[in-house]
């Protein structure tokens, strides 16, 4: 594929969709420091090694923290944390970049739950500018939601639509409302499950083996919570006006945030 895609995030996404685009173009990743940069290139070399057989190439993969790097890229992705603040400041940061010294390049941003309407014009390129909802983790899920406003434009659309089809995934095009569709529908049911343990006093894992045996679940709701990181789930859950129970709350507040860190609902083997 002709784009350079530039990441700008060192995270679980940013370093999963590095490895996966890795497959078919080049890769530029930023991390705001040495050690997040270093960590990040580990997650990436191991991610790849173990797509090798579709191609992933940590080679592929340039690791910088200067943040003027990413203008070597044609298509940028922001994949910072899921918060509108934090989001904005660095898009506006690219925007201005990418106004004198990449004209052409897309702008994009991984958010869950977010406004595309409002991170567009917080770049200052809304015209270039799309929602780019991707999966964790990015090597298994297929699918994208793409999230366009009515100010992108149509190269903008089919460049975005060739990226995802170079990625292996299965684009759907979906409305800029808070949590789009996926989480929208998600989270209520997620946060649900949490209530109905708090209110029984069941174990996680008696609620998970219902939902994995009983309804085909790939995963239960309580380790899928620990799995997107409760710190996140919170998040989303005030985007999207989904009141997040308190049991969450008191998790996120002890530091406790899922698998990230090895202690969430459950308690994980951070060295497995």
């Amino acid at each position: 594929m002709n784009e350079t895609l530039g990441i700008a995030g060192s995270g679980t996404i940013a370093c999963g969709l590095a490895a996966v685009a890795s497959s078919c173009m080049d890769v530029i990743l930023w991390a705001r420091s040495e050690d997040s940069c270093a960590r990040a290139r580990t997650r990436v070399e191991k991610t790849c090694s173990r797509l090798a057989e579709q191609g992933a190439d940590a080679g592929r993969v340039r690791f910088v923290t200067d943040i003027g790097a990413l203008m070597d890229a044609s298509y940028l992705v922001e994949a910072i944390v899921e918060d509108h603040s934090s989001k904005s400041a660095l898009l506006s940061d690219l925007g201005e970049l990418a106004k004198h010294e990449a004209p052409d390049a897309i702008l994009a941003t991984t958010t869950s739950s977010l406004s595309i309407e409002e991170l567009a014009r917080a770049s200052g390129h809304p015209q270039r500018f799309v929602g780019l909802h991707v999966f964790n983790p990015v090597s298994r899920m297929q699918l994208v939601e793409l999230v366009f406003t009515s100010m992108t434009t149509e190269q903008t659309r089919a460049r975005t639509r060739e990226l995802c089809r170079a990625l292996g995934k299965t684009a759907v095009e979906v409305p800029d409302v808070p949590g789009f569709v996926v989480n929208r529908l998600l989270f209520p049911y997620l946060f649900t499950a949490v209530e109905l343990l708090v209110a029984t006093g069941l174990e996680a894992s008696a609620v998970d083996q219902c939902m994995t045996l009983g309804a085909a679940m790939p995963m239960g709701p309580i380790a899928l919570l620990d799995f997107v990181g409760l710190d996140v789930a919170e998040a989303i859950g005030e985007q999207i006006g989904v009141p997040v129970p308190e049991r969450v709350s008191e998790l996120v507040r002890e530091g406790a945030l899922g698998r990230k860190v090895g202690r969430g609902f459950y308690a994980y083997d951070e060295s497995a």
